[in-house]
């Protein structure tokens, strides 16, 4: 008899042990999750100050980066004057034609649904894109992302573009339902 209380003593002891451990070792887990997810965050923060310390031209070229990182061939940095709101043309892997306007703002700002419209008007039209792509280093509005919803566009908004610029392919983001994702806030301008 005492020796099976003591046997049971012991499976009763080992089985508090093993759970302890099992419960320290998912505490550990979940906190280095956090650990990681805010220095992921922080990275992107830091790569993104380096955005917005760009003039249009260098974001442009960054952006025409970005397409080549992700297999987009015949990617050429078209902005400047006259060009009819193309800053980037080129071909997805799948051999579709995008074209992408691209607008560095300052991070407080906002891209409202009239230079959505503007480029709708000839990204299609004069440009020939299978996909019209608008990359900003702010938010857009809430009516430039019902208008991107109903015309099709994809907008990669300052959050988007943290992503992209940590490895998140461009394919990634076409399929994105414009009309329900992201924020349309604003983010202040002493934001750190």
């Amino acid at each position: 008899m005492g020796t099976v209380l003591l046997s049971v003593a012991a499976v009763v002891a080992v089985s508090v042990l093993v759970t302890a451990l099992v419960r320290a070792g998912r505490r550990e887990a979940r906190a280095e999750r956090v650990r990681l997810a805010a220095e992921a965050r922080r990275r992107a923060r830091r790569s993104l100050d380096e955005v917005w310390a760009m003039d249009d031209r260098r974001f442009e070229e960054y952006v025409a980066e970005l397409c080549r990182r992700d297999g987009c061939t015949g990617v050429r940095r078209v902005g400047g004057a006259g060009d009819l709101g193309a800053d980037v043309t080129g071909n997805l892997p799948d051999g579709r034609r995008v074209v992408v306007q691209c607008k560095r703002y300052a991070r407080h700002r906002a891209v409202g649904s009239r230079d959505l419209q503007t480029f709708n008007g000839t990204a299609r039209a004069e440009h020939h894109a299978d996909v019209p792509v608008f990359v900003a280093s702010c938010v857009f509005t809430r009516p430039a992302r019902e208008f991107a919803a109903r015309h099709g566009l994809v907008l990669i908004d300052v959050n988007l573009l943290g992503f992209w610029n940590s490895g998140t392919p461009l394919t990634s983001f076409l399929d994105l339902d414009i009309g329900r994702s992201g924020t349309h806030r604003r983010l202040r301008p002493d934001r750190d």
